[in-house]
């Protein structure tokens, strides 16, 4: 974790430059700064009558001690924090992993208020959360997921009810999220008892790619592949050749009903943590969603009693 708070003199320079009507580059580059340092700077520390450099101290002062207030960790408890922060762990998985791992009673909100803390100093840590919870729906009505087009479809009502109780392993969820002007997709694959996930990159979205990846990722366990319940894009219309590759049945969710497949939707968003909207995934190789796949494999989750996918997946009968 690096400090680069800015110093009261290099304030009163922020002070005397806006006065002149320098922009924010320009500021930036005469105190070799960041640029974002400064934007946040003067975002934070101006008020009704403009910024000024006394009150931007007294402020900046005032949230450095409201932040540290309560804030009690050991070096080896910090080490951890900051470990698993990088790692993109929540706080609560922190917490809980604190407390079962290592005995070290610590919430989550006091976790929260040592990234409010780091941010106070220009530290970085807060980058490491998820910035939204919104829901992602994925788009339907384009040619890529025309209602009516994949032959011997075999939907989720005739799946078997106990699928859904999430009590044995072996059935997955299937989806595809799409990189930057539809150049590129990663298949995402997701296994619903353990929340075990595997992605594997293709060059497009066509379904004989797609085909290829998913039954590339999964033949080595196609021994804990039941079923996979995926949507109805045209990227698993060879849906059979998946089926007889894996030996394993393929359903389909009802049209523009995302929330039947709502682990895979939840995964998505956190694959999309790591790879935003708008990701040019030609810039990808595998290897790069490998390293995201295993973060999440790794990652101990609410859902499990934070136990991680890997421990479930691996560990189950």
């Amino acid at each position: 974790m690096k400090y680069c708070q800015l110093t009261p003199n290099e304030r009163f320079a922020i002070y005397l430059f806006l006065q002149q009507n320098y922009s924010l580059t320009e500021i930036a580059k005469s105190l070799n700064r960041h640029k974002s340092t400064i934007s946040r700077e003067v975002k934070r520390n101006t008020g009704g009558r403009g910024y000024r450099y006394k009150q931007a101290n007294l402020w900046s002062e005032k949230r450095r001690i409201n932040a540290k207030k309560h804030i009690k960790f050991n070096p080896k408890t910090k080490e951890v924090v900051i470990k698993y922060l990088k790692e993109d762990w929540s706080p609560e998985q922190i917490s809980v992993y604190l407390q079962q791992r290592m005995r070290v009673s610590i919430s989550h909100e006091t976790i929260y208020r040592f990234i409010k803390y780091d941010q106070s100093l220009d530290g970085t840590l807060y980058k490491h959360l998820r910035q939204s919870n919104r829901r992602r729906r994925k788009r339907y009505g384009s040619g890529l997921t025309t209602k009516g087009t994949i032959k011997n479809r075999v939907f989720i009502k005739d799946r078997p009810k106990s699928v859904e109780k999430r009590n044995k392993i072996g059935h997955w969820e299937g989806d595809t999220i799409v990189g930057k002007n539809h150049k590129g997709s990663i298949v995402t694959l997701v296994e619903r008892k353990s929340l075990y996930v595997k992605l594997v990159l293709c060059k497009d979205r066509t379904s004989k790619v797609v085909t290829k990846g998913i039954n590339k990722i999964l033949r080595n366990i196609s021994d804990r592949v039941t079923s996979i319940t995926v949507d109805n894009g045209k990227e698993f219309s060879s849906h059979q050749e998946i089926s007889e590759s894996l030996d394993a049945k393929v359903f389909f969710a009802d049209p523009y009903s995302f929330w039947q497949r709502g682990i895979n939707e939840s995964i998505n968003g956190l694959v999309r943590q790591y790879f935003p909207k708008g990701s040019d995934f030609s810039k990808l190789t595998q290897k790069d969603v490998e390293k995201v796949e295993q973060k999440l494999n790794s990652r101990p989750r609410k859902t499990l009693g934070f136990k991680t996918p890997n421990e479930v997946f691996w560990c189950a009968n």
